[in-house]
Order: C-alpha cells, then structure tokens, then sequence
C-alpha cells in the first residue's frame, strides 16, 4: 500500500512552528540544519583538519534534537499521518509533469522518476546527487544557513540578511525549476 502525505493544514502547522520559534527565541538558541552537520562534522573529528569544525560542539549539542525529530517526525508522517488521497494538482501542471517524463503525478509523494532506489544510484542520478549536493554546500555557507534557518528563524526575528537570502533561495528555486531542470531531466 503507497501512502500519500498532503501538507498539514495551516492552522496546525503554523501555530506549532510559532511555538517552536518563540521558545527557542525565549531561551537565546538558534535553528536551522546546516549547523547541525557543522556540529556532527565537529564532533566526527572534522576540526582536527578544518578550521570551521573547530569548536566545542557540546554548546551546540541540544540541537542535534532537531535532527532526532525530523527522523521521527517523518517517520509519524509517513506511517501514522498519511493517507491514501492523491494530491490535488493544477491540470496544467500535471500535463507540464507529464510532458518532462513523470507519469504517476501527484499519485506519489515525490515522484520514482528522480527520488527511486534505481534512479538514484544510475550514474545520471548520481551526478545529480554530487553536484546538488556540493551546490548546496557552497550555497548555505556562503548564505550563513540554511533555509530552514534563514526561512523560519531568521525571518520570524526580523533578520534582514535572512530575508535577503530568502528571496535569494526563492529565485534560485525559480531558475532551477523552470529554467534548468527540464534540461536535466
């Protein structure tokens, strides 16, 4: 059985990121999951090497909880939240889908084409996964976070270079979408 997971309504959802973010304003912590792996990294010996990873990542350790959550939260998401209901899709959108090679649209969460077992490992997915991987790298350390970070905190306290890079991240996923992916695809 393929389950489908549609977005939570926003009177959930908003209401307990809100929370999240005022509590972690109220105890002076930051969020974001690019400065979980910089702690990781610390804390697999990364500092011994480079310059960056070198901190006391026990400071930092209480944040590691976000990566705990995400990895249960998906997994409630997955097997106790999800349903069996496509999602509802623009028809132009589904033909747009269709006509770059994705056949079940909105019938999966992400879609077999790109996110399977087998596309990923094929060499073209693997390109795929190395550079995007290296891109976004560069990109959240270059923008000082990630978007996550910058999207949820950084705009929530009122950060001007969060905005910056938040639009910054919304026209790179323009251009990439619309301009770039058809020619990868």
């Amino acid at each position: 059985m393929e389950f489908i997971l549609n977005p939570w309504p926003w009177y959930i959802s908003g209401p307990l990121i809100t929370l999240v973010m005022a509590l972690l304003l109220y105890f002076g912590k930051t969020f974001g999951m690019s400065s979980n792996l910089q702690t990781m990294c610390s804390i697999a010996g990364a500092g011994k090497f480079i310059e960056f990873f070198k901190f006391n990542w026990k400071d930092s350790s209480w944040n590691l909880v976000v990566v705990l959550g995400a990895v249960i939260g998906g997994f409630l998401a997955k097997f106790v939240l999800s349903n069996n209901t496509p999602t509802k899709l623009n028809p132009e959108t589904i033909e747009e889908l269709q006509q770059l090679g994705f056949h079940n649209v909105g019938k999966t969460l992400v879609p077999n084409e790109i996110f399977s077992f087998d596309a990923m490992t094929s060499s073209h997915g693997l390109i795929i996964l190395i550079v995007g991987g290296l891109l976004v790298g560069f990109g959240t350390r270059y923008a000082g976070g990630c978007t996550s970070g910058h999207a949820i905190l950084g705009l929530s306290s009122l950060q001007k270079p969060s905005l910056i890079a938040v639009i910054g991240f919304f026209i790179g996923g323009l251009i990439m979408v619309n301009l770039i992916l058809p020619y990868i695809l």
